[in-house]
């Protein structure tokens, strides 16, 4: 029989240090420390799945921090448990990060319900970390009920953040209207709920952006879906309409199946894991020799891309 992994008892005790040091184990790349964090996943993972997953995404200068961090407090100070998965973009160059989300996020940072992790994204597409599945896991494992990530931001692909989440949020600014046309219709597509941050900087324009808003949620949304996505206003900094935007999200737990959504989304992951491992077990088993000189051949436009694939498993040019 296995031992119980030494983090197990602490981390299922709600142990933030032992939470932050689980996380680090699912984030690094040795085999050894893998083996390790999947056994120690599979050990807690009965205790899992009763959060509320909530994304946030949103162009830059929306305020995504301060915004987490208004609600974040105001769930932490109504006796939730809220821990805070803050991907940070990292160098294209060097694969470094700043991580300075805990900057931004003073009050929450110190709150003693709060638990709050930046990761760098590492180049994974829509700035999610490589291992923020896992993450999520492990802080539910630890009690937390309501778990908020943030992403690096529009423009890059979301559905990542999407797919792991029961709420996707999208955080948009006063004007919309120009704004509304630098965001692509997908994202449009993956948010359940809009929030115009700011809004007390400009109430008219606030007014006008969620109207703008709502009605292009309108189209955007197949007749017959078990939830509408909504257009609330909200300021981070004075907390108004936090309120509205967390009873929005429990309007949204009640009218839609999570559990379904949940099992459809470990489906995906599933299959995406199926995906990188075959194509691993690709890598290790192909003659090199031989993609190398198919690679060439299509570079030098000798063969076209699919008959240069067609070749590799076929054992021939011709």
């Amino acid at each position: 029989m296995t031992a119980p992994h030494p983090l197990a008892a602490p981390l299922l005790a709600g142990n933030r240090r032992a939470l932050a040091r689980a996380i680090t184990l699912s984030e690094s790349t040795r085999a050894d420390h893998e083996a390790e964090a999947q056994a120690l996943l599979a050990e807690v993972l009965p205790h899992t799945g009763t959060s509320v997953r909530v994304g946030l995404t949103g162009v830059p200068g929306v305020g995504k921090s301060t915004f987490i961090e208004a609600l974040g407090t105001y769930l932490a100070d109504a006796g939730h448990r809220v821990a805070v998965l803050a991907v940070d973009p990292s160098s294209a160059r060097t694969g470094g990060s700043i991580l300075g989300d805990k900057t931004r996020m003073p009050r929450l940072t110190v709150h003693p319900n709060a638990f709050i992790r930046p990761s760098p994204s590492r180049g994974t597409l829509g700035g999610v970390a490589r291992r923020t599945r896992e993450a999520i896991t492990l802080c539910e494992a630890a009690g937390y009920d309501v778990v908020l990530i943030e992403t690096v931001g529009v423009g890059q692909s979301e559905t990542q953040v999407a797919a792991m989440t029961d709420l996707f949020v999208l955080l948009t600014l006063p004007n919309a209207g120009d704004e509304l046309q630098g965001i692509k219709r997908g994202i449009m597509e993956l948010a359940d709920l809009c929030v115009v941050n700011k809004a007390d900087t400009d109430p008219k324009a606030a007014t006008r952006a969620q109207t703008e808003l709502t009605t292009a949620l309108k189209l955007l949304t197949p007749k017959g879906a078990p939830w509408r996505p909504r257009a609330l206003q909200a300021s981070a900094l004075t907390g108004a309409g936090i309120p509205e935007v967390w009873q929005a999200v429990g309007a949204y737990q009640e009218a839609v199946d999570v559990a379904a959504k949940r099992r459809a989304q470990t489906a995906l992951w599933f299959d995406e894991l199926l995906r990188e491992a075959a194509w691993r077990a690709f890598q290790a088993g192909v003659d090199a020799a031989r993609l190398r000189d198919l690679r060439a051949e299509v570079l030098a436009g000798r063969l076209t891309p699919v008959q240069g694939v067609q070749a590799l498993f076929s054992g021939s040019t011709s």
